[in-house]
Parts: C-alpha cells; structure tokens; sequence
C-alpha cells in the first residue's frame, strides 16, 4: 500500500521539513496532526471552511519546532477529524484514514492520519492531540504506542484549541524507544521514573469493556502485576453512576468547545458533517447550571484520584471497552461505542493525569490496548513501564 492509497496525509501541506544532523531524532520521519502550525501551511483542522478561512501559518507550533530542531524530518500533516471533535476516525470531507493493522475498520480519532500513518510504518512518530481521548483511542485501534501527557505539562502553543482543560499534546510511535525520545525532547523538566508500589484495577471500567477485550488483556495485567505488586481492586465511580463519567465530558467539554469556536461559527457559517454539526448544536444550549452541577462533579473526582495516585501508583484499565468500529456504520450505530469509550477515557481526562496505551492483543483480528494511568507529572513512568512491559515480551500484536 502506497502513501496516497492510506489517505492519512492531508494535500494542502505537502511540505517536507529536514531534521537537524546530529540531534536525538535524526534519521526519524515525523508526521503532524494537521491541528498544529506548520511554517508556511494552512492549518486545515478537519474542515474546508476554516481551512478558507485562515492563512498560512507564519511559524511552527514550537512542539513542532524542537522535533525538527532534534533530528526529525517532518514529512507532511495527517487527516484530522473536523475540528478534532470526534473518536471515530471519519472525516466528511477528506474520508477515513486506512487502519493497515485492522483491515475494513476505522483508525480512531480525532487523531486518525497521525495513528494510521505510524502504524503503516509511514513515519516513525507523528503527533497528535488528545481531549476525550484523540491519542488513547486511535494507539488503541490501530496497534501502537501512544501517550496522553499530564495536562497542561506540553504548552499548546501553536495548536489549534478545542476544550482548555481537556486539551493536551500527545504522540504515536510504534516502540517504546521512539516515545521515549520524544519524550526527552517535548519534556522540558525530565524527571526519574517512580519506585513503584501500588497497582490499581478499577472493576467498574474493566467490566465496562467487552468481555473478549477483557481476555485478550489479561495477560497484560498479569505482566504488570509482576512488575509493581498485585493489583488492588477499586472503583472508578465510587458512590456514584459510572455513566457520570459520560455525562460530565459531555457537558464540560463541550461548553468549552462552543465558547472556543463559537465567534468563528457565527461568523462564517462553516458547513459541518454528520455528527459534528449536531455536536455544536448540542453544546451551544448548555446552560449554566449544568456546568455548575458537573464542574463540582468533576473536582470531588479529581481530588479523589489526586489522593490515590501518589508516588509510587500506577492503575491499568482497557485503552478501549472494544476495537475499531467498521467503516461506514451509521452515526446510530456508533453512539454506544463513543458512549463507552468517552467513559473510559474520561478517568484521566477529568483528573488531568498521564495515560499511555501499550498495543497487546486482538480481538476478530483487531487491535486491542492496554493503558496504564500515573499521578499527574508520572509521564516518566509511563515510558518507562512501556519498555519494562515490552522486554517481558508484552509487545504489540496486530
């Protein structure tokens, strides 16, 4: 399969970029989500009307910039979802990245081009963002490594914004050596991995999972507990519905999403796909009392996990509860996955914390994903484990 026949690549930037000789990354082809600046590129972000709408980027975004400057050679922008509002892995308009690894299925989104071109050996790293889950979900379905860092630890300059306290910068690579470069370069404060001593199992978002993922993953925990100590049973949702997780993201997120975007939309009066159309037109009627309710919501959670991630703790959960849906299934269709996945991302991305997704498994020939989640500022371990857990033969499976 050629480049062209993935679709992972956008046209309107065809502009290759040279890494520096001797950096940490040089001789690595890097691709980049087509949300971040490009010097002298349109940022399209999924939609023909804002990619009319705004010129050329004078600079790179300067994540961007510091992979260039450490050896990688950017070699072109990946397909996004619309406005990077979506998990599936479909655009409207620019179609659904080829998910090599998971023949007839999508590549997850928003961040499909990014995950599509690493898994098809295209570029040995590419970046991407992850609000509700953009990296966690598409590293998952595809069969790659992929991080979504502490919030608010990688500056999102440069990046096209969705929802603030969601928004990070994430990255896909296909072995822990590449994240882990990468890691050294976008991290400004590296810091020692953690001592570990406590594992974490939530029941409740494990038994959110279909149950062959659940088998297929199993050996991955038992791989973990080995290296930290036996799990520790817990819930996600204590003393309240799981399906909270769900609701609150809704709201949350997408009040933020409308006051980022809104000024744009009345402006030029964007036409949007399927899905994501009805996405803003859902979140331009949440009122404030909701954001109050969820917002008390959301920190009670947050002080909770803040209390039980310390050093020292790390929590294993499915990436996804399935593997990548099959192309063209309708919007119906799809609402009970996105359901469940925004359920099991929704952990660390209400709480700001670390996840790294560790390809393991298949399930009907499909990628499943194993996720480790640490402490806010345990990036390190993440990387770290992913290296520890690829020497003990957990390594990627598609």
């Amino acid at each position: 399969m050629t480049r062209d026949d993935l679709g992972a690549f956008v046209a309107h930037c065809d502009k290759m970029i040279e890494g520096a000789q001797d950096g940490l990354l040089s001789g690595l082809d890097l691709a980049v989500k087509d949300i971040f600046d490009v010097a002298g590129c349109r940022t399209g972000c999924g939609n023909p009307d804002w990619l009319r709408t705004h010129e050329p980027a004078e600079k790179s975004a300067p994540v961007v910039q510091k992979l260039i400057d450490a050896g990688a050679t950017m070699i072109g922008k990946t397909v996004t979802e619309e406005m990077a509002f979506s998990i599936v892995g479909e655009n409207h308009f620019y179609g659904a990245p080829v998910n090599i690894n998971a023949p007839g299925r999508v590549a997850g989104g928003s961040s499909s081009g990014s995950a599509a071109a690493v898994a098809a050996g295209d570029a040995h790293m590419a970046l991407g963002s992850d609000t509700g889950g953009s990296v966690r979900i598409p590293a998952s379905f595809c069969g790659i490594y992929g991080l979504r860092p502490t919030h608010g630890r990688i500056p999102l300059e440069g990046i096209m914004p969705l929802a603030a306290s969601y928004d990070t910068i994430g990255w896909f690579a296909r072995d822990p050596a590449v994240m882990s470069g990468v890691a050294h370069i976008l991290f400004d404060d590296w810091r020692e991995p953690d001592i570990l001593t406590r594992l974490y199992v939530p029941e409740d978002l494990w038994a959110l999972a279909d149950t062959p993922v659940q088998a297929a993953l199993a050996p991955a925990l038992e791989a973990l507990e080995k290296i930290v100590n036996p799990a520790i049973s817990m819930l996600a949702a204590e003393n309240y519905d799981i399906e909270n997780m769900f609701k609150a993201y809704l709201v949350l997120q997408g009040r933020e999403a409308w006051e980022t975007h809104r000024d744009w939309i009345k402006e030029v009066n964007p036409t949007f796909g399927p899905g994501i159309a009805e996405r803003f037109e859902f979140v331009s009627k949440i009122t404030d009392d909701e954001i109050a309710h969820w917002n008390e919501w959301r920190n009670k959670l947050a002080l909770r996990m803040n209390d039980m991630m310390t050093v020292g703790a790390v929590m294993a959960i499915p990436t996804s509860p399935c593997v990548a849906m099959f192309r063209g299934e309708p919007q119906d269709q799809q609402a009970d996955a996105r359901r469940r996945i925004l359920t099991m991302t929704g952990l660390a991305g209400h709480c700001g914390l670390p996840q790294i997704n560790i390809p393991y498994g298949t399930v009907d020939g499909a990628p499943t994903g194993f996720s480790i989640i640490a402490r806010k500022g345990g990036d390190e371990t993440l990387i770290d484990l992913a290296r520890r857990l690829a020497q003990e033969g957990i390594v990627r499976r598609p």
